[in-house]
């Protein structure tokens, strides 16, 4: 049978991030892609304007018709959530629908350059904690790590062996399987610190291409979502993306696609489902 993949996020029209860049995707990889929006946007919030639809009261509602239907999952994927009631609604579905064969991958978009999100008070990084206990594989930034491990946000970059501990104390929290993505490592490559639990580190660095742009992080967690699902392991999961990822970027560079319009995935989303 296919495999289905729920994923937890918002629902935006126009800018490629959230629920809107991560369905093509593991669509692409022959994988159904099945929505549980958090809310509806019409653009996201680095547009000057944008429509905001919580969709918390909803939510519960929702997900009923799944738990009535009697839906399996292969695997859920959570996105940003944006408030403690939000993470409850997502660990009962967690706890509805997690077989013992069903992978949880939790994104914890939390900030990004030291900087939390004004969501994030100090009791829903707390909520988000218990989040991560049902966590199999992360995808944090190292803001978000060190946020989830109470460490200070450095001023420099930290040592592999340093990245290494921090992983090892969240991974003690939940997950096996963790990815620090996105740390600058000097002007023309990136870091993406790989933690396997029991095992060694190991990196992938990717070239440094432009500017940060909106829904690189969804577009990187989607495709080790569906990669991992389809057999590969978690170093080569993570390998694939930030190599997708990449490419997208560098064709919206070349095209002059402005930042907050998203990676231009759909240029090469025929590639994921090669070889498969």
């Amino acid at each position: 049978m296919q495999k289905k993949i729920a994923l937890i996020n918002d629902m935006t029209g126009f800018g490629r991030c959230a629920i809107a860049a991560m369905a093509p995707i593991v669509s692409a990889m022959k994988i159904q892609a099945v929505p549980i929006p958090t809310a509806i946007l019409s653009t996201h919030t680095q547009f000057p304007v944008y429509y905001f639809d919580d969709y918390t009261s909803r939510m519960k509602d929702y997900i009923q018709t799944y738990k009535d239907l009697h839906l399996e999952f292969d695997a859920i994927a959570t996105g940003f959530l944006g408030s403690e009631e939000q993470v409850d609604i997502v660990i009962d579905f967690i706890q509805t629908f997690k077989r013992k064969e069903t992978f949880i991958l939790v994104d914890p978009v939390m900030g990004d350059h030291g900087k939390l999100y004004k969501t994030y008070t100090p009791a829903m990084c707390q909520k988000m904690k218990e989040l991560i206990q049902y966590a199999d594989l992360m995808t944090p930034n190292l803001t978000e790590l060190v946020t989830l491990v109470d460490h200070p946000y450095p001023e420099s970059l930290p040592s592999f062996d340093e990245l290494k501990e921090m992983c090892e104390q969240l991974s003690r929290q939940g997950p096996s399987h963790i990815v620090v993505t996105g740390i600058p490592f000097n002007d023309k490559q990136i870091l993406n610190f790989i933690y396997n639990k029991h095992e060694d580190y190991q990196i992938v660095m990717v070239d440094r291409i432009g500017k940060d742009r909106c829904g690189t992080g969804d577009v990187i967690a989607a495709v080790i979502a569906g990669s991992y699902l389809n057999g590969l392991s978690f170093y080569e999961s993570v390998k694939k993306a930030t190599a997708f990822a990449s490419k997208c970027i560098r064709f919206c560079e070349q095209t002059h696609v402005p930042h907050h319009y998203g990676l231009s995935f759909e240029e090469y989303l025929y590639e994921l489902g090669e070889d498969l």
